[in-house]
């Protein structure tokens, strides 16, 4: 069967389409409102910080009551919006759309690796989208051309702690995991890269 793509144009498609069109293809699409939206290209320090990521907490919560899942699962964070972050945890018992079992309900913690390409859109509709999401309960942004992460840990329904780490000792901890990652651990093999490019920026 050939491969159906569907042009990311003006036109609304609906649901059904795109659902279709992803389970069917080889391409990985974001959804937002009847509008399909191309995901970020991957290169070697996408492809490295993911990889880091999911390793040094994969590690950790091993044997867990929780579930990892690194770069294609397709979370749905609204009825109109979904989306592929690099790294997706859910903690206790997933719940999936359907039986096929690649469409994710109840993240409880999301990962996206941000370029200056997606800044803008991870930071802003992105997030807010995740972050009243009832079953996450923390979001981080990692910086693909520095060395930095943004952390939002839920308190509750309307509040959220803001974190900014830049060093590459610091350590983030992951409450609603029980489990802390450090700057080196994700940064492993590039960070003395990002690092030129921070002090040379």
């Amino acid at each position: 069967m050939s491969e159906k793509i569907l042009p990311q144009d003006d036109k609304n498609y609906s649901v059904e389409e795109y659902l279709e069109t992803e389970r069917t293809g080889t391409t990985r699409n974001d959804f937002t409102s009847g509008r399909v939206l191309a995901t970020a290209g991957s290169n070697r320090l996408r492809s490295l910080i993911a990889s880091n990521t999911t390793i040094a907490i994969g590690n950790r919560i091993h044997g867990q009551k929780n579930e990892i899942y690194a770069g294609n699962m397709r979370v749905q964070l609204n009825p109109a919006r979904f989306s592929y972050p690099d790294v997706v945890i859910v903690s206790g018992k997933p719940a999936f759309a359907d039986n096929q079992y690649d469409v994710l309900l109840n993240p409880a913690i999301a990962v996206e690796i941000i370029s200056k390409n997606t800044n803008f859109q991870d930071k802003t509709e992105k997030l807010e989208c995740y972050l009243a999401m009832d079953s996450v309960r923390e979001y981080l942004l990692v910086k693909e051309d520095e060395m930095r992460v943004e952390h939002y840990a839920k308190q509750n329904l309307k509040q959220w702690i803001y974190r900014i780490y830049n060093d590459r000792e610091e350590i983030i901890s992951l409450e609603s995991i029980n489990c802390k990652i450090s700057l080196t651990e994700i940064y492993a093999q590039i960070d003395s890269e990002v690092a030129g490019k921070k002090a040379g920026a």
